[in-house]
């Protein structure tokens, strides 16, 4: 089996390779070959293994050779973040529109109908005036998109779900929750303050929080979203039931709940790291986002949220501490 995964040098994507190398398998079939896309390397661990090839440059310009690599398994990653795509308009149809686009129709031109599992958002639901968000999010629930990130994911679900049923390819879209604790930079994305506000004080730095307390949000560990995404790849045609996009497992909490938790985990002093600075940009969307979800057809395929916010305290916790380990 051949798996081409874009953003493969990235937090998430490196994380799948990772599962995906460990296990050796996916689908019941051999993994003989990973592809990492990305416009840096991915990280040397990965590199070192026989079975790994990067491709480095930007997305959209290697699509013409990827039509004839003939992937069994495309694990869609690659984006522009939602403040980047709000800050930078044509940034963001480049990168996620114009690319998603390209990527397709490489696939389409190489003509072997390979599994598509592209990496949608939870900010394609938003609260419109005339239609405004119901309490909790069902699998049903029209999309609403109201920040351009949002448009965009929601525009490249359908062209997933159109190439699928002309026979192009066999697509999954899969709306990913905010991915909490993210290690290393802060990016671009208006949720990244939920990495932020774990991570610098953890690590001894002060980190400011925009948003208030009381502000409720949907989140997944790292561990949980890579359960998802190779849980989608794997599932048949008539698991998955449609073509629409499935939504994985959310935990709802909210950012008071999150600090007392990291209080609980790393102590008061961690806590005290933390202070607030209302922005109203990254309060507007993330406040527009959906915060609690009915997983109920991601639970057919076995999939759970994480049970709490402080088991995802620690998941973090121990990664530090095992990657800390590795250096020494």
């Amino acid at each position: 089996m051949k798996i081409l995964i874009t953003g493969g040098a990235g937090f998430v994507g490196a994380r799948l390779a990772r599962e995906l190398l460990k296990s050796g398998e996916l689908a019941g079939k051999t993994i003989r070959q990973l592809v990492l896309a990305d416009l840096s390397l991915p990280l040397s661990e990965l590199l070192a293994d026989p079975r790994v090839r990067a491709a480095t440059g930007t997305l959209i310009a290697q699509c013409a050779a990827l039509s004839a690599e003939r992937f069994d398994i495309v694990f869609h990653l690659a984006a522009a973040v939602s403040a980047e795509c709000e800050a930078d308009f044509d940034l963001g149809l480049r990168s996620n529109l114009d690319t998603t686009r390209a990527l397709l129709d490489a696939l389409r031109a190489a003509g072997n109908l390979p599994r598509f599992v592209f990496s949608s958002s939870l900010a394609v639901f938003g609260s419109d005036p005339a239609l405004p968000l119901p309490p909790v999010i069902r699998d049903d629930t029209l999309p609403t998109p109201q920040s351009s990130y949002g448009v965009q994911k929601f525009i490249c679900e359908q062209l997933v779900a159109d190439y699928t049923r002309k026979g192009f390819i066999d697509g999954r879209n899969v709306r990913l929750m905010t991915v909490v604790v993210r290690p290393g930079r802060p990016n671009g994305a208006a949720s990244g303050f939920m990495s932020g506000i774990i991570r610098e004080p953890v690590n001894g730095q002060p980190s400011v929080c925009p948003v208030a307390p009381e502000t409720k949000v949907a989140l997944a560990s790292p561990a949980r979203t890579i359960e998802g995404l190779i849980a989608i790849a794997e599932a048949t045609r008539e698991v998955l039931g449609g073509h629409t996009a499935i939504n994985l497992p959310a935990l709802t909490v909210s950012v008071g709940e999150m600090l007392q938790a990291l209080e609980a985990a790393a102590g008061a002093d961690v806590r005290a790291l933390v202070s607030f600075k209302h922005d109203p940009a990254i309060a507007r969307l993330v406040g527009g986002w959906p915060a609690a979800f009915d997983n109920s057809r991601a639970k057919c395929l076995g999939l759970e949220p994480d049970p709490d916010f402080i088991s995802i305290v620690r998941q973090y916790l121990d990664d530090r501490a095992r990657e800390s380990a590795s250096r020494s």
